[in-house]
């Protein structure tokens, strides 16, 4: 696996950086939803020499200095050769074609930045929910296709890694489309590194209404499964095109999981679908979603017998 070095001290480099300053607030975030548009950037690179002293300074990346876990990488503490204690991050250079990439960082003076690849096709909120006319562009073979990529570089994040990354926040604004609509998950600053086969105990539930998985928002109890189900109100999002919490909706429509249950017990499958889709997918086709997403689903400490939870995302 590739490693990139992220310094997070006193400790700055020099790197030249240009960057699309035109209608920067404006242009450029309506475009792609405040990603940048990197018109050109040359980055300092490090020397090996540079990468042997960082080994040095940290015992060779030593279980003894870690000093915590974040998003995409595990920090370390160092001490340089000039007595410099520094933080070090270690950052896993992840190339999967489902994920946003970060390409590199500029550090010069106060100055700090991250440079992730640019998505050219905004983001599946905006298709979902925006002003698209009274037909959606989004097909049914469309809104599969994203499904699809979102579950794959889902799966890179929890067993292709080693730590396995918990991303903690899977909703619709934070899955990127491209020209093709491939799908790119992206925002990882909620991310948890975890080892294999572990859960992660916190006070502070972090994540987006309407997408926490019960059980972690009553426990706490943070894992790949929290994601999972984050996943499962997103696949619901795309199939009916409906918010995951909409209280401009009348009672008993609000809540998206009880108002869909609700539809598919009064076997009224096609009544979810969004109305903007053009051409209705088959009966077949629409099961498939629904059956993979009530085998997966996590359940709540407090599960009734019903299959409903005493608290809802």
């Amino acid at each position: 696996m590739e490693i990139e070095y992220e310094v997070e001290s006193f400790v700055t480099r020099r790197c030249h950086c240009e960057i699309e300053t035109n209608n920067l607030l404006g242009n450029s975030r309506k475009l792609n939803n405040g990603v940048l548009n990197i018109l050109n950037m040359n980055f300092w690179k490090e020397t090996r020499d540079t990468n042997k002293q960082l080994e040095e300074a940290t015992d060779g990346f030593a279980d003894d200095n870690v000093i915590g876990e974040g998003g995409y990488g595990i920090v370390y503490h160092g001490l340089l050769e000039d007595n410099h204690r520094v933080a070090v991050k270690n950052l896993l250079n992840n190339r999967h074609k489902n994920l946003v990439r970060l390409l590199g960082y500029c550090a010069e003076g106060e100055h700090r930045m991250l440079v992730y690849e640019y998505v050219d096709n905004g983001n599946l909120e905006q298709w979902l929910h925006g002003d698209v006319g009274s037909y959606s562009p989004l097909t049914w073979d469309i809104r599969m296709k994203i499904i699809l990529g979102t579950a794959k570089g889902l799966t890179y994040l929890h067993e292709g890694l080693e730590p396995k990354v918990v991303h903690r926040d899977i909703k619709s604004s934070n899955i990127l489309l491209d020209k093709q609509w491939n799908s790119k998950v992206s925002d990882f600053g909620l991310a948890k590194l975890l080892g294999s086969e572990k859960s992660y105990i916190t006070t502070r539930v972090m994540g987006t209404f309407g997408y926490v998985a019960p059980e972690y928002a009553s426990t706490g109890m943070l894992n790949e499964r929290s994601d999972v189900y984050s996943f499962g109100i997103l696949i619901m999002e795309i199939i009916t095109g409906r918010n995951p919490v909409d209280y401009s909706r009348p009672p008993g429509e609000v809540n998206l999981v009880d108002w869909l249950k609700t539809m598919v017990s009064n076997r009224n499958a096609e009544g979810v679908l969004d109305p903007k889709l053009a051409e209705k997918p088959s009966s077949r086709a629409l099961k498939r979603p629904f059956s993979g997403f009530t085998l997966r689903r996590p359940k709540c400490p407090e599960e009734a017998k019903d299959g409903t939870c005493g608290t809802h995302a």
